[in-house]
């Protein structure tokens, strides 16, 4: 199970970005080409391993976490939220800090409700500041806080 994925991170290059290892890989980076089957293997292998029978809706981070959100989203019919880097203005916006070991910046979460039960895919975790970022936004909203999280490169 998930030979593509692992295969995929066993020969990924990695890169120096200030004090931070970086790794370059179709998942997270879109580079090099990102394999149809690739993304099939991670969306079958969430499927099988999540119970998703309350979940409501897919949270997912600009830019790297769409693609994978999109086929999950296909794969379940649960609806896909994207959480973007720029602000929108919607009412219920919720703004939130992120700090990665690479970057910093605000995110902008529109479309989760008091009460929805969210599944946050995020497409590495490293340092986990997109994921405490997103939790706190999820928790702004009101939404439950039983969130699932997934971690493509686990």
């Amino acid at each position: 199970m998930l030979e593509r994925l692992i295969h995929s991170l066993e020969t990924s290059p990695v890169m120096k970005r200030g004090e931070y290892n970086y790794f370059i890989n179709p998942i997270t980076d879109g580079v090099p080409l990102l394999e149809p089957a690739l993304l099939r293997e991670i969306g079958c292998a969430m499927v099988r391993s999540l119970d998703l029978a309350d979940v409501d809706k897919i949270v997912v981070c600009e830019a790297m976490g769409i693609h994978i959100g999109v086929a999950f989203s296909m794969m379940t019919d649960i609806p896909l939220v994207v959480v973007r880097k720029r602000p929108y203005g919607l009412p219920g916006e919720v703004a939130v800090h992120q700090a990665t070991g690479y970057s910093k910046g605000e995110l902008y979460l529109n479309g989760v409700n008091p009460g929805d039960r969210v599944v946050i895919i995020d497409d590495v975790c490293s340092t986990g500041g997109t994921l405490r970022a997103l939790i706190s936004a999820i928790e702004m909203t009101g939404a439950e806080t039983q969130v699932r999280v997934v971690d493509t490169c686990l």
